[in-house]
């Protein structure tokens, strides 16, 4: 059987319901892809970016706390999310999130 994402470090109930929203179904998937492509793949499906979630789900993958990220690796992982959030958006299959997705809905957002 399967693990569940919440049998990693430092994600619980609401990243299995992301990574199953993203298509990642079980710790092993998740550990495979890796967390930017398993970050990127959030995005995609409409989940708002938010740098402490994607270094959260970093050091879980590497069986680090949740807050031990620091200083240059901190920097580093922020240049790594920046550009991971520039290419989602850059997509034209990539999901609204937030704001941006009520303004779609209404059709006050162009399409790309």
């Amino acid at each position: 059987m399967a693990k569940p994402i919440s049998s990693i470090r430092n994600l619980g109930p609401a990243m299995d319901a992301a990574c199953a929203k993203a298509g990642i179904t079980s710790a092993d998937d998740l550990r495979e892809m890796g967390a930017d492509e398993a970050y990127r793949r959030l995005l995609l499906s409409g989940m708002r970016p938010h740098f402490i979630g994607y270094y959260v789900l970093l050091m879980g993958l590497q069986g680090r706390p949740w807050n031990d990220c620091k200083g240059e690796e901190k920097k580093a992982l922020r240049l790594r999310f920046d550009t991971i959030k520039a290419e989602v958006a850059a997509r034209p299959d990539a999901v609204p999130s937030g704001i941006e997705r009520f303004l779609d809905e209404i059709g006050v957002i162009a399409k790309k």
